[in-house]
């Protein structure tokens, strides 16, 4: 059929409009596509971000209860010092009590018995609670090293997991802002592109 000349112009119009609003659409559809895989980008990095505060809060938790246990180690330290120095009262005590004895028995008994009185008992003793006094200092000075080695291994590992979950944590939040830039972006550019299609459909 012949199209009259006037209304070809009107055609070419309608013709030029359909395209621009399939391209309008192809682009919508693209964006979309887009925002949807920055929002699942989002919800990954928030699900890290959310991941790596829980560690950060229990590194934190675990060092406050290395804390408390050192203070306990510390009480229990300055307890068997005191322990110690009590045990080194008692022995200095029990030196001065023997010597009295070994003098009223001198005193009774004459210079006959002085030898058996003064030699063996005394010595032996003294052996026996200094061999104990220093079996005892050996072990508390042994268990203080031991625990301060442990403390502070636990520390420094500790402390490293909590610089490196910090820069983690950081890196994943300055992500999330890009993401989040992104999409508005992209949602901005959609609204755009859906106010273009709506003043196409208008003329």
């Amino acid at each position: 059929p012949l199209v009259c000349p006037a209304y070809q112009a009107y055609f070419k119009t309608i013709e030029e409009l359909q395209q621009k609003i399939l391209c309008a659409k192809s682009e919508n559809s693209r964006l979309a596509v887009q925002i949807d895989n920055a929002k699942l980008a989002s919800d990954d990095f928030r699900t890290k971000y959310q991941t790596e505060q829980s560690l950060r809060q229990l590194v934190e938790s675990d060092i406050n209860s290395l804390r408390r246990v050192l203070d306990e180690l510390t009480l229990c330290k300055s307890d068997l010092e005191a322990q110690v120095e009590s045990l080194r009262e008692e022995l200095l005590c029990l030196k001065k009590n023997h010597e009295e004895e070994v003098n009223t028995l001198r005193c009774q008994l004459g210079d006959r018995l002085n030898v058996e009185v003064d030699a063996a008992p005394t010595v032996d003793l003294n052996r026996v609670l200094n061999e104990t006094r220093c079996q005892y200092e050996a072990l508390v000075e042994t268990n203080r090293r031991e625990v301060e080695e442990w403390f502070t291994t636990q520390t420094e590992e500790l402390n490293k997991q909590v610089v490196s979950s910090s820069e983690q944590l950081q890196s994943c939040q300055a992500e999330i802002i890009e993401l989040r830039r992104t999409v508005n972006a992209l949602e901005i550019e959609l609204q755009a592109q859906h106010n273009l299609v709506s003043s196409v459909h208008t003329c």
